[in-house]
């Protein structure tokens, strides 16, 4: 029995659509049972219609609704039937409770080589900018557990990616984005082979 990876993403979508490519050319072998959505017209919704993927969109998570966001992921997971966990440029910080209720069995992809430059407001193209502000030779993406600590859940894999001195943010997402996509799905597929029922 495949099982069943619930996925969250904020964005375009690009790490779910390679996850997508990869669980049908069997390099992931699982079952994409539902995206979970920031907003109803992200690219990632659009990827997941396009495939056949149920999308649940969220309520609005911040202001006074910030509280209801872990009620609102915890009842898409169980509708998802959800085995795994996978946030593919998710940015909001998954509750406790959430935490708590897949303990290990939440995965996310960061674009740096953590533990520098993780944490609360390093996401996206914040993350090069400061890797490029400080000198850096080298940077890279990291998949990692995640616990109730921004960034700090164990790491699974890493991947390295060089720094090149005519580097913008934007020259170094791009390639940093390529490796994220190659080193998601079998990352994901090996850490489900160590999952016992």
């Amino acid at each position: 029995m495949k099982k069943n990876i619930v996925v969250a993403a904020s964005g375009s979508g690009s790490n779910f659509k390679a996850l997508i490519d990869a669980v049908q050319n069997g390099t992931l072998d699982a079952k994409i049972s539902g995206l979970i959505a920031s907003r109803e017209d992200i690219g990632a919704a659009t990827f997941a219609r396009q495939a056949g993927i149920p999308v649940y969109v969220l309520k609005s998570t911040t202001g006074e609704t910030a509280p209801l966001l872990g009620d609102q992921l915890l009842e898409a997971l169980e509708k998802f039937k959800a085995d795994l966990f996978v946030l593919a440029g998710f940015l909001r910080k998954i509750p406790d409770e959430v935490v708590e209720a897949y303990r290990d069995r939440i995965l996310n992809i960061h674009p740096s080589l953590l533990p520098r430059y993780g944490g609360k407001g390093f996401f996206g193209i914040r993350v090069h900018q400061a890797v490029l502000n400080a000198g850096e030779t080298k940077s890279g993406c990291t998949i990692h557990l995640v616990n109730e600590a921004y960034d700090e859940g164990r790491v699974l894999a890493q991947k390295v990616v060089e720094v090149l001195p005519a580097d913008e943010p934007a020259d170094l997402a791009a390639r940093v984005l390529r490796e994220e996509h190659k080193l998601y799905a079998p990352t994901i597929q090996q850490y489900l082979e160590s999952l016992t029922d």
